[in-house]
């Protein structure tokens, strides 16, 4: 599998070669979307790697700051291009792409090869009850829009930037109950880790990749929009799908490669974590970023991108409440996701 990762790394000349030519829109789409997915998966080991030298108080931090990295950049670059229906939709998209497909394909391979995987069942509830914190969190603001049609854009915009602050410090919480308090949840898979690099390899690396992964995402969002004409494809189906598969795809492949390994511990905290720090982390970020540049972005998603969170969330909560898994859940979060993506497809 990383042989197949570091193949993916041509598509990075590539990339500047055909947007330097000024080749086909699509082309240049496609390319530049893969030759991101290598780049993040090594943002992803090298901040894994200094988490291990700092240890777990900085570790978290460090994790915080780079754990979605690729999606922040390119989030960044869609939002001072003014594509902030692609930004909220790649939100939208990475939260159900991380509690469906994600954790649906974990569950389906890892409920192949064992019968029955267990985990710890008040980690994964810790995780499931802050997803349903940031349920509210996006649901409130719209409601309030609804019901108070009348609101200027600047109450919206406050609005916002409270709940961003809020989910932020809940965040921060997180970190505390997973590193300090409540470290004894986490302690068995962190005790597994190995060292595979040496510090200064860790970070040249993790500096290289996130300047690629810049340089690629600017790429990547200049060609949105061409595709949207020329395919017909809207601006909502490239954010749910491609943009959030592209971001997450390194730690798609870690969580299915934990499953497989019956290390389905890890394989939930890489899944619903990823699905929970894109909520109160990344979206709270880009919503405060947002306010430097001409386009501000809110917390306020059109009702079908919350629908699909909302049921998203519920069905992951229910099937880890039992604290065990097995492929036919699997099959269910990924026949969940299935219907959701086509939908999102022929959606106007």
């Amino acid at each position: 599998m990383d042989k197949l990762f570091s193949g993916f790394l041509i598509f990075i000349p590539a990339a500047l070669i055909a947007n330097y030519l000024h080749l086909s829109p699509l082309l240049i789409f496609f390319i530049s979307a893969l030759s991101i997915v290598p780049l993040a998966k090594y943002i992803g080991e090298a901040t894994d790697e200094l988490a291990t030298y700092s240890g777990p108080a900085f570790g978290g931090l460090l994790s915080a700051t780079f754990g979605n990295a690729t999606e922040l950049i390119i989030s960044i670059f869609a939002i001072r291009a003014g594509l902030i229906q692609v930004v909220k939709a790649s939100i939208t998209g990475s939260i159900i792409g991380n509690l469906l497909l994600v954790l649906g394909t974990a569950m389906f391979v890892g409920g192949i090869k064992f019968k029955k995987q267990e985990f710890n069942r008040t980690a994964a509830m810790a995780s499931a009850s802050t997803l349903l914190l940031t349920v509210i969190a996006l649901v409130i603001p719209a409601i309030f829009l609804q019901t108070a049609p009348t609101a200027g854009s600047r109450i919206i915009e406050e609005l916002s930037i409270v709940v961003s602050i809020l989910l932020i410090i809940i965040y921060i919480g997180n970190i505390l109950f997973s590193l300090k308090t409540h470290k004894h949840l986490y302690v068995e898979e962190v005790g597994k880790t190995e060292v595979k690099w040496s510090k200064t390899k860790s970070i040249i690396i993790l500096l290289a990749s996130t300047i690629a992964v810049a340089w690629m995402s600017e790429i990547l969002v200049g060609s949105i929009e061409p595709v949207v004409k020329n395919l017909g494809w809207t601006e909502l189906f490239i954010g749910v799908i491609f943009v959030a598969i592209i971001g997450n795809a390194a730690e798609h492949v870690s969580a299915i490669t934990m499953a497989v390994k019956n290390r389905m511990d890890l394989a939930l905290q890489i899944s619903i974590g990823s699905a929970t720090q894109i909520a109160i982390l990344i979206a709270p970020i880009l919503v405060l970023v947002s306010l430097f540049f001409r386009n501000q972005m809110s917390l306020i998603f059109n009702p079908f991108e919350l629908i699909a969170i909302v049921l998203s969330v519920m069905i992951a909560n229910l099937i880890v409440e039992d604290g065990e898994s097995n492929w036919l859940e699997g099959a269910q979060l990924l026949t969940a996701y299935i219907i959701i993506a086509v939908a999102f497809f022929f959606h106007p």
